[in-house]
């Protein structure tokens, strides 16, 4: 089984990688059978105020239907893809004791999952004449 939570030294790299804007995170989601989906759902309904609270925000959620491209034994049931104005206010907020409680259901509901910070890129500014 994989894990569903970073491990100590992913968390650290986290903690120490420059924080110098937003962080979006891509969520990959496989659901435990029966009711991981559920799981899950209050497991967003509980955290969803948190990321508002540190001025994040859910950009997109959505079922993964079909893969196209990639192999298809992954099989992921939905992703979620959630901004956060950086690094530290991610931290601040997983770390915060009431979201260690609903994390519970994150745990419960997922059989494995892969979480990917991401830095935004400014794809206008790159195709500007210089």
């Amino acid at each position: 089984m994989t894990a569903i939570t970073p491990n100590r030294d992913q968390f650290a790299a986290l903690a120490a990688a420059e924080d110098t804007g937003p962080v979006v995170m891509l969520n990959l989601l496989k659901f435990r059978p029966r009711e991981g989906a559920q799981r899950y759902a209050a497991y967003g309904d509980a955290v969803r105020p948190m990321v508002e609270a540190t001025g994040g925000r859910l950009i997109y959620a959505g079922r993964c239907d079909q893969t196209l491209i990639g192999d298809a034994a992954d099989g992921w049931d939905a992703i979620a893809v959630v901004e956060y104005p950086s690094r530290k206010a991610f931290i601040e907020m997983v770390t915060r004791p009431d979201y260690q409680k609903a994390h519970e259901h994150r745990e419960a509901g997922l059989e494995r999952t892969m979480l990917l910070a991401t830095t935004p890129m400014d794809l206008a500014a790159r195709d500007q004449p210089q």
